[in-house]
């Protein structure tokens, strides 16, 4: 998988820095957190590239209701499936425009050969666009859609069915998703015959409000209005991605008017900001959490008795009076609380100390041992300070005889690293993509999640997987969650992970902004404007 590092940067001799465009009514720029992974969402796995291009440049079968967090049409208009579940039609939106670059201008709208050229491409190895940008399709795998999926195909220009080998009760809203963008077939056809296919992911051509611009690695993105946007005109004819790592620099550039929007302040600043009448402080209700994964292939890590001794360990309501300043919750489970199926009654581990010495000694390291804690670079709404985090982990596994040697690295590197299971343990979290507990349950902890990367404890219990496989099967609610209720059980008793915080999302905005949201989907600036 490519990163921010190694993605083609596009030479930008004339580059005016976005301050230059900060008084501009018809501008609007957007601070950063990272440099994106790629421009095509299908082979990227971080919230920064997702931002930068799902949610920018490109729609997907359906999108969801920001209150609700169901499925709602986006470029499909209706679906319907089969009595036995097996078989979901599409009805598709017509009149739907792409954007065009200097590579390319689009001769037909959007249909469903987009959408087979979107599924196939990741699902299909013998697709000439398959092993293009190296061809890692990770989401599409980790929630199982390249087993799940029989056969789509195109009905007419206006439908397309998906046959599926089983029932999946996270099907539909697996479409909603960022990896499920939909692309355009006819750029990929022409880009093929010129002998430039990658130009799809580093110049892309989505349906979306924006159109790609200008980039520059690790500085800017430019962006465009899409004039023909299908969800209503686009206010702000320029948006700029200015891109900024340091959680304090974001700050100054919203103060200074340098950016008008930028995501995960910083808990310690929540005051500043609402105290300056110029600036205003959001808030969203979030389907979060933020762990420290062990990975349970490394020893000691391998033995129950250490996970849970270093789950007793930590004193996880100190570090969210410390860290999250009000903004999270103590997390006991892998989904969060306010998800179908969080087993409200599961056990959580108590910070005890002497408890965690003794089953360090039972399991036959008394005397301790030294390992990794991996300390992610970036901010997140369930973790807003890694290092701080790290820190206090640290301090509190020093008191049983554990030595955590606390590191970190660039963010594309460690989410390479952490897929590849070169971490002792590893602060990390997930933000739901479809509100689905699936979404969590299996992607984060199944046995088939260890071999695409996202179960970052590489851990695999059969009693956990044959209940969570179970549950995708299963379409009433109440059944689904009583089996992921019991999947819970199963994962206290086994201790993959601390399961740390839930935590809400905030952003903040200079106070002349509206229209910008933020929910499950992601940032929606398709009304973004200045007053």
């Amino acid at each position: 998988m490519s990163t921010g590092k190694t993605l083609l940067a596009l030479a930008l001799s004339t580059l005016l820095p976005a301050s230059a465009f900060a008084a501009s009514n018809d501008t609007i720029i957007y601070c950063s957190e990272a440099s994106p992974e790629s421009f095509n969402p299908q082979i990227a796995s971080s919230g920064p590239t997702f931002v930068a291009s799902s949610q920018v440049l490109y729609n997907r079968l359906v999108t969801f209701d920001p209150v609700k967090n169901t499925p709602v049409p986006s470029l499909a208009t209706d679906w319907k499936v089969s009595e036995d579940g097996k078989t979901w039609t599409f009805t598709l939106r017509q009149g739907v425009k792409f954007n065009s670059n200097k590579y390319f201008k689009p001769t037909r709208d959007f249909n469903a050969d987009d959408v087979v050229f979107s599924v196939m491409r990741q699902m299909d190895p013998k697709h000439p666009y398959h092993n293009v940008s190296q061809g890692n399709y990770e989401y599409f795998t980790d929630v199982g859609l390249d087993k799940l999926i029989k056969e789509v195909k195109k009905v007419d220009d206006n439908h397309v069915q998906f046959v599926l080998n089983e029932p999946n009760a996270a099907f539909l809203a697996d479409w909603g998703m960022d990896f499920a963008s939909i692309l355009s077939a006819e750029y990929a056809d022409a880009m093929l015959k010129k002998g430039s296919p990658e130009n799809v992911d580093n110049w892309p051509i989505g349906t979306g409000p924006y159109a790609l611009q200008q980039y520059k690695t690790d500085a800017q993105i430019r962006y465009i209005a899409n004039p023909n946007y299908w969800d209503g005109a686009v206010p702000t004819k320029h948006l700029i991605f200015s891109i900024t790592p340091d959680v304090q620099t974001r700050l100054a550039k919203l103060q200074t008017n340098e950016c008008q929007i930028i995501p995960a302040p910083a808990p310690v600043q929540f005051d500043q900001i609402k105290k300056n009448k110029d600036l205003a402080l959001h808030t969203v209700d979030a389907l979060n959490v933020g762990y420290l994964a062990f990975n349970t292939e490394k020893k000691p890590f391998d033995n129950v008795l250490v996970r849970q001794a270093l789950n007793y360990a930590t004193d996880k309501q100190a570090i969210v009076n410390a860290v999250f300043l009000g903004s999270g919750t103590v997390a006991k489970s892998p989904l969060p609380p306010n998800m179908l199926g969080f087993n409200k009654d599961l056990k959580d581990y108590s910070y005890d100390p002497e408890k965690a010495k003794a089953l360090l000694k039972q399991a036959g390291v008394e005397k301790g041992f030294e390992a990794t804690l991996w300390s992610m670079p970036v901010q997140r709404p369930y973790n807003p300070n890694s290092r701080r985090i790290a820190e206090m982990i640290q301090s509190d596994w020093a008191k049983v005889g554990v030595k955590a040697k606390i590191v970190s690295y660039e963010w594309g590197e460690y989410l390479a690293g952490m897929r590849k299971g070169e971490h002792d343990t590893a602060l990390f979290g997930w933000m739901s993509d479809n509100g689905d507990p699936d979404n969590f349950a299996d992607v984060l902890l199944g046995c088939n999640s260890i071999k695409t990367g996202s179960n970052a404890a590489r851990w695999c219990d059969k009693g956990y997987d044959d209940l969570v496989q179970k549950a995708k099967l299963v379409s009433d609610p109440a059944e689904r969650a009583k089996l992921y209720g019991q999947a819970q059980e199963i994962y206290y008793q086994q201790a993959p992970w601390i399961a740390l915080a839930n935590g809400k999302t905030f952003y903040a905005t200079r106070s002349n902004v509206s229209g910008y949201s933020v929910s499950l989907m992601g940032s929606d600036f398709s009304k973004a404007k200045l007053n």
